[in-house]
């Protein structure tokens, strides 16, 4: 199996094996949880995208590229997918959109000031991104239809590689981990190539990793497979930063394109529903 295969199934495992099973009133089910795990990607020897079953490859380019965008409602997104939808909030806008909060939300760029810092210092550590606003978000009951789960990620190069380290406060493990994965993975090569380094290492740290319910059987039959696939290379078209900053759909389909072209993985796992919660 491949290493993002092998650490995603050893995940799904320890919760399923291991987990403390937690009602959520808000959402009326039960989540099997363990906290403080983390997947550890070294993106040079592969893209971490889960062969162990099939995933939407255009959903989390698409979302990448929207994110990079710093956009904040969702019309761009919608021509390739309705998942920001439901959190769409009476003037049309997404509150909580990543891409936003990065760009503009706090006043600054942030995504400009890190690459031009890293540009001009690429031994800095001073690449931190910020999602999470803790003027107004969480802390109790949330008026917002969506809260930031991925909060936070820095970014730094060391030995010529550019690695991305993010922290996910609440990581569905069966529908949105792999989701995550992969689009962070891809915005760590988008920021590498931009900057004219190397990919480096794609850490995923999350803080309450859980499997719902009425995921458990899927999860259990993901556990007792395994398959030979091998690790898939992805080489990013020319340019891939300044086109998704300017909206352009083309790269959307070309990403996409590259990855589904060497995708060859187990047959999708179906009757798993996203279940919404604010917690």
């Amino acid at each position: 199996m491949t290493n993002f295969d092998t650490q995603y199934q050893q995940a799904i495992r320890t919760i399923v094996e291991e987990g403390v099973d937690v009602p959520n009133p808000w959402s009326g089910r039960t989540v099997r949880s363990v906290p403080g795990m983390t997947l550890r990607l070294d993106l040079e020897k592969g893209f971490p995208v889960l062969t162990l079953r099939k995933i939407p490859i255009q959903l989390f380019v698409a979302e990448q590229i929207w994110f990079l965008m710093g956009a904040h409602e969702p019309s761009w997104l919608q021509q390739f997918t309705p998942i920001w939808d439901e959190f769409v909030e009476e003037d049309g806008t997404i509150a909580a959109a990543y891409g936003y909060r990065w760009r503009h939300h706090f006043g600054r760029d942030q995504i400009d000031l890190m690459l031009k810092d890293l540009a001009a210092n690429p031994m800095s550590r001073h690449g931190v991104i910020i999602t999470w606003d803790p003027a107004g978000d969480g802390l109790g009951p949330d008026m917002k239809k969506n809260l930031p789960c991925p909060y936070t990620f820095t970014v730094n190069i060391i030995g010529g590689r550019l690695n991305l380290h993010n922290i996910i406060r609440s990581n569905d493990m069966m529908l949105g981990c792999p989701h995550d994965t992969a689009g962070f993975a891809l915005l760590a090569m988008i920021f590498a190539q931009k900057l004219g380094v190397r990919p480096g290492v794609y850490t995923q740290s999350i803080s309450h990793a859980h499997v719902y319910d009425n995921h458990l059987p899927q999860a259990e039959e993901l556990i007792t497979r395994t398959n030979a696939h091998p690790e898939l290379q992805l080489v990013l078209p020319e340019n891939s930063y300044e086109r998704a900053v300017a909206g352009d759909v083309e790269l959307v389909r070309e990403i996409t394109e590259r990855i589904t072209s060497h995708y060859y993985p187990d047959p999708a796992i179906k009757g798993m529903k996203i279940t919404v919660n604010m917690y």
